[in-house]
């Protein structure tokens, strides 16, 4: 693989894995061999296949945790990303510090991580993974939570269905998307039969072309306030032309807004450049913050007055007068002899009160969780170690030798078990590949597959997402996993060969799916 050929490929052109033994375990290894970020899976806890089954590891001592000799194979962190080994450790000293130093912690740090500014140096590594000024990047919140309050600053429909109105989404947003913005279009008095446009794929696929998402834009032009799409679809895996969009939509007067759920950490990303005016994503997928953990928001500079509207909290208000505790509200009964002489009511009120930090900072509502900020400091140093480039490098390449093991191992199936959903451009897709299964195999595939201790996901009814994350997967995870997934497809054909009933079917397939 030379690096002419990797080039072409970044740049659109699918990888053609030609070496005779490109199917082999020891061409997974020579590929492990020549990888320069291979050496960061050691600062992961990866899962071990007892721990897997151990009804109460928690039981045990961190020792007898997450055995290297038996790992699972873990491609899950589109849902979930993997513990790096210095999370533990750096939550610890928080909580050693909040137990010897208490609300001191706060300004007196021995370890200079002051928990007032703690969210400053989280900000710096987020704004360059994303591409973005620091002042553009807020760490707070979760995410959903903070695509309301973007909304609540960037959503200012005509309410009389003459204006701009309209919020332009894709029909199969992540749901939670979904929900917030047409909750966002009935608080303003709106039907979302009217307001809410979705776009749905076109054809028998279930991919949105640039060309379509253009269409629709220029047929709602003159009536649409917010184009909201996701960077990268998190059913799917298809990364959309985030540059390309975000321009032909401003260029019709639209406000574009971005879902980086699953872009972040991913795909390489330039907000500022692009000049996206607002974004959301939450950080415990690539990003690898823990689960539910804090989330981010990006405001662009154009937009950063303070004098913009947005709803207020005391951690956006600017930084130097913050603790004053000035909210312009007095009793008549703290005020000076000479002034209550002039005060006829009880009380008043003196302006302005809030005073918003500039920047996506003046967003933020209340102080951050010092825990949450930890763990996501301990992951954001490893992507500021690697970088991003290194990373979407060996990803192309990871997930395109995943596509190659895909099709050739299983050539020989009639009918095929399952096609790929993603785009097979490296340009139209981040990590994931999504596999679409024939009806009633998927579940009992993913059994399969869990039970010889390989995590992936599923999307009900027969999907199952697979995403390997350059951070902590090795190509001969890849190799490994094509492997296994080969031996249940072959289980689960028996199975269902045998007549197993509806009602297993159905068992399985009502059981608990990731988020």
């Amino acid at each position: 693989m030379d690096i002419t050929q990797l080039s072409g490929f970044i740049h659109g052109k699918r990888i053609i894995f030609e070496e005779s033994n490109s199917n082999s375990k020891e061409y997974a290894a020579h590929l492990d061999s020549q990888d320069k970020l291979a050496h960061f899976k050691t600062e992961f806890l990866i899962p071990s296949k007892a721990d897997l089954k151990d009804p109460h590891p928690e039981a045990k001592s961190t020792d007898q945790l997450n055995d290297p000799e038996d790992p699972c194979i873990y491609l899950c962190g589109n849902s979930l990303g993997l513990q790096p080994r210095r999370t533990r450790q750096l939550i610890n000293d928080e909580l050693t510090i909040w137990a010897t130093r208490g609300v001191q912690g706060h300004f007196n740090h021995p370890l200079s991580r002051p928990w007032v500014s703690a969210d400053e140096e989280v900000t710096r590594h987020m704004a360059n993974l994303i591409g973005a000024l620091p002042s553009e990047v807020a760490v707070m919140g979760t995410l959903t939570n903070n695509i309301h309050n973007l909304f609540a600053s960037f959503y200012k429909p005509e309410k009389s269905g003459k204006g701009r109105y309209r919020v332009i989404i894709e029909g199969k947003a992540f749901p939670s998307d979904h929900y917030a913005i047409e909750s966002q279009i009935q608080w303003h008095g709106l039907d979302p039969k009217d307001a809410l446009v979705t776009i749905f794929p076109e054809g028998p696929g279930s991919i949105l072309t640039t060309e379509q998402i253009f269409r629709v834009i220029d047929e709602n032009a003159s009536t649409t306030s917010i184009l909201f799409l996701s960077g990268v679809q998190y059913y799917t895996g298809q990364a959309f032309d985030v540059k390309a969009i975000t321009q032909h939509a401003q260029s019709k007067g639209i406000v574009v807004g971005w879902d980086f759920a699953h872009g972040a950490g991913n795909i390489i990303l330039d907000l500022h450049e692009w000049g996206v005016d607002f974004a959301a994503w939450c950080s415990y997928k690539y990003l690898c913050s823990g689960p539910g953990g804090i989330a981010g928001i990006f405001v662009h500079k154009k937009h950063a007055s303070p004098s913009r509207h947005r709803l207020a909290g005391w951690w956006g208000h600017d930084r130097v007068s913050r603790f004053n505790m000035e909210n312009g509200l007095y009793s008549r009964s703290l005020l000076h002899t000479d002034e209550r002489r002039h005060c006829a009511d009880t009380f008043y009120f003196a302006s302005p009160v809030f005073n918003a930090i500039p920047g996506a900072a003046g967003y933020q509502l209340s102080n951050p969780s010092i825990l949450d900020l930890t763990a996501l400091l301990s992951s954001l140093t490893l992507f500021s170690a690697a970088t991003m480039p290194a990373l979407r490098t060996k990803s192309i390449l990871m997930t395109g030798y995943l596509e190659h093991l895909l099709n050739s191992q299983f050539r020989t199936f009639s009918p095929k078990p399952f096609t790929i959903l993603t785009p097979f451009d490296p340009n139209a897709r981040g990590a994931q590949l999504s596999l679409l299964f024939g009806e009633g195999l998927m579940m009992l595939v993913f059994d399969e597959l869990l039970e010889k201790g390989v995590i992936v996901d599923e999307r009900k009814p027969d999907v199952i997402r697979v995403a390997p994350c350059p951070l902590y997967n090795s190509f001969s995870d890849v190799w490994q996993f094509v492997q296994e997934l080969r031996r249940a497809v072959e289980s689960a054909q028996v199975l269902r060969a045998k007549g197993m009933s509806e009602r297993e079917v159905d068992i399985r397939e009502n059981g608990p799916t990731s988020p």
